[in-house]
């Protein structure tokens, strides 16, 4: 009976696995050396003296104060170490800031490109007792945003928006107002204060002749309306007399209302 063959001893098969092992070995000490030296060495920390440590693109309105002082944590270690997510969440926290990103710049520095919301209107919000009122300015979602010490804006006033009212809330009065400047168009500029309390029953304040007037626009066919009344407004104050209030609501009439004291 023949000798079973012993079965040839693969060198090439176990040769591939040591070398494979070596490799993995040798990369993982260097991935954790690399890691050692960017966290560790001097040349990656961010400088918390130098004024360009933190750039900032993107800013007008926002308080550079605030963005900056996101980063207070991270001076004087490797920007390695910085948690980008973060930072970017906290900076999403800061008044004006819509969107944000940060980036880092080789070797120490980071870069901060901030998107700012854009204001469409002034709100008038009163405050507690309702004597007096403070003003802020909204977005087209609806955020309230305090006044910038710096800038200049030409918006009509909001009213109708209360501290009380989630952003959602304040969102459908504030698009309702922005739909009707849109077709008001060019008719819009003699357009000061929109009250959007009922969104479906807009009523502006609008100057006509140097009289401020209060219209009744409702809720849609806002361009028709005003051009239909400005056109025939000479014969309307002839008819009027003292009235200021006037529903424009009806596409085939105008209808005055009497001030109160002349009831």
């Amino acid at each position: 009976m023949a000798a079973k063959a012993r079965p040839k001893f693969r060198w090439r098969r176990w040769l591939a696995v040591a070398a494979g092992c070596a490799l993995f070995v040798t990369s993982v000490w260097a991935a954790r050396e690399a890691h050692h030296y960017v966290l560790g060495d001097a040349q990656f920390r961010l400088p918390g003296e130098a004024r360009n440590a933190v750039t900032l693109e993107g800013v007008r309105y926002v308080s550079r104060w605030k963005v900056l002082r996101v980063f207070t944590p991270d001076y004087g270690r490797s920007v390695f170490a910085v948690p980008l997510d973060e930072r970017r969440r906290r900076l999403l926290a800061v008044d004006w800031v819509e969107d944000a990103t940060v980036s880092r710049v080789w070797p120490n520095h980071l870069l901060v490109r901030v998107t700012e919301r854009k204001p469409v209107a002034f709100v008038s919000l009163p405050l507690r007792g309702g004597s007096t009122s403070r003003f802020l300015l909204v977005d087209a979602q609806g955020v309230l945003l305090d006044p910038p010490p710096r800038g200049q804006f030409t918006f009509p006033v909001l009213t109708g928006l209360t501290d009380d009212q989630t952003d959602s809330e304040r969102r459908v009065r504030v698009r309702a107002m922005m739909n009707l400047m849109a077709d008001l168009g060019q008719s819009g500029q003699i357009v000061s204060e929109v009250n959007a309390a009922d969104p479906e029953n807009l009523v502006v304040m609008a100057q006509v002749e140097g009289r401020p007037l209060e219209l009744k626009m409702g809720d849609g066919n806002y361009a028709k309306h005003l051009q239909s009344f400005l056109l025939h407004y000479p014969e309307i104050r002839a008819r009027a007399g003292s009235a200021t209030t006037f529903d424009l609501r009806l596409d085939d009439r105008i209808t005055a209302e009497e001030p109160p004291s002349a009831k």
